[in-house]
């Protein structure tokens, strides 16, 4: 039989054949071995011997579940505890314990202001704006023994933090710091060098409004009259008398204070900061002084 008689009867063979396909595959002979598991044979004991011989398993519950159907998110009333939780400012916490070290071993000036930029400087506490921190607040442990005499700037702060911080003849001032401001001041370096000019500080939202124009609170957006009346109050409530600090040669560094749009002292927004060259240049067309200025 030639070689060409083989290739018809082939291809005849393959035209008599049914076509493959998903319904008549098979497995070849021998290629998948029965499991010898059948009725009441449970492979015996699994969980010890005090459940020997019933081949029981352990049945956890799904997340969520305690029992029965339904999770228990949803057989229990909802309490709206944390309900916009995500959303909240976040300010970590910076003692008077904390800042009287940092002040003792050096890495913080007490003869220059102190603000958020100083801080975060010392490389021992850090804001991250992606997780909502809005700055630092001053917290009152070590206010018994805080002896420093300072000019400092936080986000937040308490009553009894405000009163050891006047009781040595210090000022404290309560600021806000929108997102885009705080990527400059936690990283000055990082933010002059991609050439930008210094942004304007937003003012505060609709609900830190209050908290910020509170000259209780030592607002920055307080009236300066209003807040000498109350460094008064607290020192009458606290029991100790206000040291007087127009004699004190850093008198004019204790009254050193940040426009509500300033972000740096002694940098004005709408500067951009050259530091290779180390000039600063400032805008000199008259729509960018107006838009910049407080």
């Amino acid at each position: 039989m030639g070689a060409g008689e083989k290739l018809s009867k082939a291809a005849q063979l393959l035209r008599s054949l049914p076509r493959v396909t998903l319904a008549n595959i098979r497995n070849n002979p021998g290629s998948r071995k029965k499991t010898k598991r059948g009725r009441a044979q449970h492979g015996g004991d699994k969980h010890g011997a005090g459940n020997k011989g019933s081949g029981q398993r352990q049945n956890f519950m799904r997340l969520g579940y305690e029992t029965g159907n339904n999770p228990f998110y949803l057989r229990f009333g909802y309490e709206p505890y944390y309900k916009g939780h995500h959303l909240r400012r976040q300010y970590p916490p910076l003692s008077l314990l904390q800042l009287q070290k940092l002040l003792d071993t050096d890495r913080l000036d007490s003869s220059q202001p102190i603000d958020l930029t100083a801080i975060c400087n010392t490389g021992l506490f850090s804001i991250v704006p992606d997780q909502h921190h809005y700055g630092f607040q001053l917290t009152d442990e070590g206010a018994d023994i805080f002896k420093a005499k300072v000019n400092i700037e936080v986000q937040w702060t308490t009553e009894p933090v405000i009163a050891a911080i006047e009781r040595n003849g210090g000022v404290i001032t309560t600021a806000f710091y929108d997102t885009h401001s705080l990527w400059a001041a936690i990283n000055p370096e990082k933010f002059f060098m991609k050439g930008e000019p210094i942004p304007r500080r937003m003012l505060p939202p609709a609900d830190a409004i209050e908290y910020y124009t509170d000259p209780a609170k030592r607002g920055y957006l307080a009236d300066p009259e209003k807040v000498s009346w109350e460094r008064f109050v607290l020192a009458q409530k606290y029991g100790y008398k206000l040291p007087e600090i127009e004699n004190d040669p850093l008198y004019s560094m204790f009254c050193m204070r940040k426009d509500p749009r300033q972000i740096f002292f002694g940098l004005e927004p709408g500067w951009v900061v050259n530091l290779p060259d180390k000039v600063i240049l400032k805008p000199t067309d008259d729509q960018l002084k107006e838009f910049y200025k407080s």
